[in-house]
C-alpha cells in the first residue's frame, strides 16, 4: 500500500500546557512555533507515524518575564536544547474515534516513553479539494522526569510550581498531494 503524507496546518492547530501555580490555580502556556508530520498507509490513520517538534524560544504564557525565565537553564534551557520533540512508536485504537498514542518525548535532551490520549475529530474534504483530518491530543507528564526540576517554596511553605504538566493540543493535517491548494480559511 502507498504511503500517504499529511502536513500540519499551523493556522488551525495549537499546543498548550498547564501547570499548577502555588498549588491553587493553573497557568497556561503554549508554543507558537511548531511543526508535525504524519505518514500513514493509504488513508488508514491507525497506521500513523507521527513526528512533532516545537521551538522552545516560541514559548508564551502571556508574561514576558516568566517566558524569559522558562527559556533559561532553570526550565527548558533553550540555548542548549532549542527544540522539544515527540516521535510516535504506536497508535493503539481504543474505539472508533479514540486512540492511545505511544511515543518518545524529548525535552532538554532527555527522552522518555509517554502515552497520550487522542480523539479523532474526523476526515473531510475542504472547499479547495484538500483532504483534512483533525485530532485532539491530551495527556500528563511529570516535568522533573525531563530535568525541569526548578523548585521554590514560599516563606509560608507553599510550593510555587506543580510537578505535573497537562498537555493539550488541537491538530489539523492536510493530505499532501502534488497539487495541494494554497487557500486558507
Amino acid at each position: 500500500m502507498a504511503t500517504t503524507k499529511w502536513a500540519l496546518d499551523p493556522t488551525h492547530s495549537e499546543i498548550q500546557f498547564k501547570v499548577k501555580h502555588l498549588m491553587i490555580s493553573k497557568v497556561t502556556g503554549e508554543f507558537k512555533k511548531f511543526d508535525a508530520t504524519v505518514e500513514t498507509e493509504g488513508d488508514d490513520l491507525s497506521t500513523a507515524k507521527i513526528n512533532f517538534r516545537a521551538e522552545v524560544n516560541s514559548i508564551s504564557t502571556n508574561n514576558d518575564q516568566r517566558d524569559g525565565h522558562l527559556r533559561t537553564n532553570d526550565f527548558f534551557d533553550a540555548v542548549n536544547h532549542p527544540q522539544l520533540s515527540f516521535v510516535s512508536s504506536k497508535l493503539e485504537k481504543i474505539s472508533a474515534d479514540n486512540f492511545k498514542l505511544h511515543g518518545i518525548l524529548t525535552i532538554r535532551g532527555i527522552s522518555k516513553n509517554i502515552v497520550l490520549d487522542v480523539e479523532f475529530g474526523g476526515m473531510v474534504q475542504d472547499p479547495w479539494g484538500n483532504t483534512r483530518v483533525g485530532f485532539t491530543i491530551s495527556g500528563k507528564i511529570n516535568r522533573k522526569d525531563f530535568g525541569v526540576s526548578f523548585s521554590m517554596v514560599s516563606e509560608t511553605g507553599s510550593i510555587l510550581l506543580g510537578e505535573e504538566v497537562a498537555i493539550h493540543a488541537q491538530a489539523e493535517f492536510v493530505k499532501v498531494t502534488k497539487a495541494v491548494g494554497a487557500a486558507v480559511a
